[in-house]
């Protein structure tokens, strides 16, 4: 099977079979007319799942680090501002059964800071341009709601009888990020909106189900660390979940609406 340049000179042209990894890669140009990227989403056979996230992983990287770099940098400023301008005493949030049964669990540290690292995979992913500014836009777009829920309405999770000296790891994280800003958890929210979308990208690729299973698992360590780390209670992080899952939801239904381009004429008598 070869590359026809027939079909990439005309957008509205395919021949419903899987095209190969070099033109995925060669396809990764600025998007003309209608056309949004040669890329197709269908896992092509001759290239394996790693392979195409290789080549994802290389288009455009030093755009999609900087951007990620920006916006990760924005949010932690507009973040540490609200926590300490809070516009009311904070709420403080109850605890539920859910958190007297999962209790504390130092060794998950580790887990609840890898976020940081888990959001960045799904941008570092993605090849389409226009997919790329819709994620951008939907990341800062839940960013804004959360912060501003944080702003107006400021909760906190309880005191917790924990000699915090007993664990120099949490010192850092006790030392820049109070116990407030809590419900949402922006934690849970942007979690499930990443494991949402790379569960998409790894399904474009052909992942197999091993790593689809490992991005839930990740996941659901993250969600779970943000209580057993007595950063947040269960309340936060399912209000969280609830954010991260409608940002989506809002996110998936404007993909869905067709990109602007030339009109097509009507046909002649």
């Amino acid at each position: 099977m070869g590359y026809n340049p027939a079909e990439d000179a005309d957008p509205g042209r395919t021949t419903g079979k899987a095209q190969p990894l070099a033109l995925a890669v060669r396809g990764l140009r600025p998007p003309t007319g209608r056309r949004i990227m040669n890329l197709p989403h269908e896992p092509p056979p001759e290239a394996g799942w790693l392979r195409q996230a290789g080549a994802r992983l290389a288009a455009w990287w030093p755009a999609k680090m900087l951007g990620t770099t920006i916006g990760m940098t924005a949010f932690f400023v507009a973040y540490f501002w609200v926590l300490r301008h809070p516009l009311h005493p904070p709420t403080i949030v109850p605890l539920t059964a859910v958190d007297r049964l999962v209790g504390f669990w130092p060794q998950t540290l580790p887990l609840y800071l890898s976020l940081w690292v888990y959001v960045s995979l799904a941008p570092a992913l993605l090849i389409d341009r226009r997919e790329l500014v819709a994620y951008g836009l939907a990341a800062a777009g839940l960013s804004v709601v959360g912060l501003g829920i944080f702003f107006l309405w400021p909760t906190a999770v309880p005191t917790f009888d924990i000699d915090w000296a007993r664990h120099p790891s949490f010192a850092f994280l006790k030392s820049v990020d109070a116990s407030g800003n809590v419900c949402p958890s922006l934690h849970a929210a942007f979690a499930v909106f990443t494991a949402a979308w790379l569960e998409r990208l790894l399904r474009q690729i052909g992942a197999g189900r091993l790593p689809r299973a490992l991005n839930w698992l990740w996941c659901l360590g993250i969600l779970f660390s943000t209580v057993a780390t007595r950063q947040h209670v269960a309340i936060d992080v399912l209000a969280g979940a609830a954010l991260g899952a409608a940002a989506l939801w809002a996110h998936w239904r404007l993909l869905r609406v067709p990109p602007r381009g030339p009109r097509a004429q009507p046909a002649g008598p």
